[in-house]
């Protein structure tokens, strides 16, 4: 079955609009992030960017930066160098110095979050496509202030060529299961070879799915599938990679509570993490990652072990992602 329009971002409630960031200006929103405590977790030096009342903030050793303030705000990845901040505001791909400074739309499309590719010169997003259903594009950001090129399609392959449709924005309606069930965030592997997206080809035969797609060639393949042919029900989108490029996971629902699923990409096995509940997943290493889920009520940021599945609560906050920094 053919996937709606690129869909709005599930994210908290956003916050009134506010003035310009203040680039490096503790945050007075709620509790800080804090660092987790002594052990195998902790030993490397890090920071994180992560969404609170719809705004980003980054925060390092418990000292908190923020760095929007339009409520907007959704979805921040690091570029591999550190310097600067992809994000959606208002369903819009924009970049920004990593202080907060200089930002500005790159797209404007609504879209899906972005991913960097590993080099740093591209960004992958979804948004509408050629055949009715998302469709992930790459665009080249310079590193300057100056407009960015036009973007191209990497998948689907009969959509190669040809123009972004007329755009056509989602307003965030329903639950969050319902919310999640439509976000396009893609995620680029760190061998800059494929990237994993929500649908594809694979939406044709099943109700909603998750792809694999070769950025040469652009050949899909089907990783998780939902509905039709007697598949069970449900969704999976959010996808990351751990940076050794041999595991995936994704926020998932079946028959029950939504939960994050680690895929081993050599041998198909799957397994659960975190606890029921848990999504929006993002590795720092392979020992390492960061994830959303919930105490009392609100989302929580919480730091996981995925060998030993088990997590230290940080803060409030949603969509973390972390990147780890030189000694």
């Amino acid at each position: 079955m053919p996937a709606p329009q690129a869909g709005p971002v599930a994210q908290d409630k956003p916050a009134p609009q506010a003035g310009p960031a203040t680039p490096g200006r503790p945050s007075a929103q709620g509790e800080p992030i804090a660092p987790a405590g002594p052990g195998k977790q902790s030993n490397v030096v890090h920071e994180v960017a992560f969404v609170r009342d719809g705004n980003v903030f980054v925060t390092r050793g418990g000292v908190e930066r923020q760095l929007t303030r339009n409520g907007t705000a959704a979805r921040p990845r690091w570029a591999p160098d550190g310097r600067r901040i992809a994000y959606l505001a208002g369903n819009r791909l924009w970049v920004m110095n990593a202080d907060g400074s200089d930002q500005r739309r790159i797209s404007g499309y609504a879209s899906g979050g972005a991913d960097w590719s590993p080099d740093g010169k591209w960004l992958a997003f979804a948004a509408p496509g050629c055949t009715g259903g998302p469709a992930v594009y790459r665009i080249e950001v310079p590193a300057t202030p100056q407009p960015a090129t036009k973007p191209e399609v990497l998948f689907p392959a009969e959509c190669k060529g040809q123009p972004l449709p007329a755009d056509k924005p989602v307003p965030a309606r329903g639950t969050l299961a319902e919310r999640i069930a439509v976000d396009d965030a893609v995620s680029w592997a760190p061998d800059g070879k494929r990237i994993a997206f929500r649908g594809g080809r694979c939406e044709s035969i099943y109700d909603a799915c998750l792809t694999v797609g070769t950025v040469a060639g652009a050949k899909e393949q089907a990783v998780a599938v939902f509905g039709g042919g007697g598949q069970t029900d449900g969704f999976a989108a959010v996808p990351a990679w751990r940076p050794d490029g041999t595991r995936l996971t994704w926020t998932a629902q079946g028959t029950s509570s939504l939960s994050l699923v680690e895929f081993t990409t050599a041998g198909g096995k799957k397994r659960t993490l975190g606890v029921p509940g848990d999504r929006e997943l993002s590795y720092l290493t392979t020992r390492i990652a960061f994830l959303t889920g919930e105490r009392d009520g609100r989302s929580w940021i919480f730091q996981l072990d995925p060998e030993q599945n088990t997590r230290v609560p940080l803060g409030k906050g949603s969509q973390p992602d972390p990147r780890p920094l030189k000694r």
